[in-house]
C-alpha cells in the first residue's frame, strides 16, 4: 500500500471506534457501515480520485477486446511503438459493429420483422448476429474515406520545400468503439494488432480491500455518517441536514487538495496552442 493511501478496512475500524453509545448511529451493524463505505468510494472516487489502470490486452480474432471486470470507462487505447511511446487510437462512435442479419442460401432474410399493428415483434427470431472473424467492408470507400489517407511528403523531410508549419493532429493507428452491451471494445477492421495497451477508469470498490487517498479519507467518513443518519427515522431533521452539509464541505476540501492546477500550469496550457501557423 502506498503511503498516501488508507485501506477501507482501517477507515471502517476507526469510524466504529469513534462512535459513542449515545450517537444517533451507534447501533449500526458492521455490514451496513461497510456497504455505505463502498458506495462512498464510488461516489467520491469517480469525481475526485479516479483509479486509473494501464494494462496490456490481447486482441481477439474478430478484432475485439474483452473489458476487465472492474472496467468503468475508457481513457486511452493504443499501440506501443519501438521507442516505447504509446500511439493512441481514436474513439469513433460511428464505427460499424460488423454484425450481420441471418440469410438463407438465396440471400433473403430468414426471419422477417413483423408489423407491430399485426402482431408483436419476435425478438428472438429477428436477432442480429454477432460480428464475424473475417470482417470486410460492406461497401466501396467514398471520396471522404480517401481524403483521410493523404500523405504529405515533406512531413518526413524527403527533400520537399517547407516543413508543414503547425501541422495539426488527427492521425492515429486505428479507431475503436466501446460496446458495453457485449462487454468489449471493437476496433476498426483495417488493423492487424495482436495486443494493445489500455488505460481505463477502474471501480476501486471491487477490490478486496479498497484504498482511499488520505485527502478523501475524512470525506468518506462524513459520507458514511450522513447516509447512516439519512436512513434512520429517529434522527432529527436538523442533524441530517448538518451531516449532509459537513459531508459536502469535506468533499469540496478534498477536491481542492486533489486538484493541482496551478497558475504556471494554466499558462502552459494556454501557450502550448500558440504556433507560427496561418490562421483562418
Amino acid at each position: 500500500m502506498s503511503m498516501n493511501k488508507v485501506k477501507l478496512s482501517q477507515i471502517i475500524r476507526d469510524f466504529i471506534i469513534t462512535l459513542d453509545t449515545d450517537d444517533y448511529v451507534s447501533n449500526a451493524s458492521d455490514v451496513v457501515i461497510r456497504n455505505f463505505a463502498l458506495r462512498g468510494i464510488r461516489e467520491i472516487g469517480f469525481d475526485l480520485g479516479k483509479k486509473i489502470k494501464s494494462i496490456k490486452v490481447s486482441v481477439e480474432s474478430n478484432d475485439t477486446i474483452t473489458l476487465p471486470d472492474d472496467f468503468v470507462d475508457i481513457s486511452k487505447l493504443g499501440i506501443v511503438g519501438s521507442d516505447g511511446i504509446i500511439r493512441a487510437m481514436n474513439m469513433n462512435g460511428n464505427l460499424n459493429y460488423s454484425r450481420k442479419y441471418e440469410v438463407d442460401s438465396a440471400g433473403a432474410a430468414t426471419n422477417e420483422t413483423q408489423n407491430s399493428e399485426e402482431e408483436p415483434l419476435n425478438i428472438e427470431a429477428n436477432i442480429v448476429k454477432d460480428r464475424q472473424d473475417d470482417k470486410t467492408s460492406t461497401g466501396t470507400s467514398s471520396d471522404a474515406d480517401d481524403f483521410n489517407a493523404f500523405i504529405f511528403e515533406n512531413y518526413i523531410f524527403q527533400g520537399g520545400t517547407g516543413r508543414l508549419y503547425g501541422v495539426g493532429g488527427g492521425s492515429s493507428p486505428g479507431e475503436f468503439r466501446v460496446n458495453l452491451d457485449q462487454n468489449r471494445i471493437e476496433i476498426s477492421a483495417n488493423t492487424d494488432f495482436t495486443s494493445l495497451v489500455m488505460e481505463y477508469v477502474a471501480d476501486e470498490a471491487r477490490s478486496t480491500d479498497p484504498e482511499v487517498h488520505v485527502y478523501a479519507e475524512e470525506a468518506l467518513r462524513c459520507y458514511i455518517y450522513y447516509k447512516l443518519c439519512e436512513r434512520k427515522t429517529t434522527v432529527p431533521a436538523n442533524e441530517k441536514a448538518r451531516a449532509r452539509t459537513e459531508y459536502y464541505n469535506e468533499r469540496r476540501k478534498a477536491n481542492a487538495r486533489l486538484s493541482h492546477f496551478t497558475k504556471d500550469e494554466a499558462l502552459k496550457t494556454i501557450r502550448k496552442n500558440f504556433m507560427q501557423a496561418p490562421k483562418f
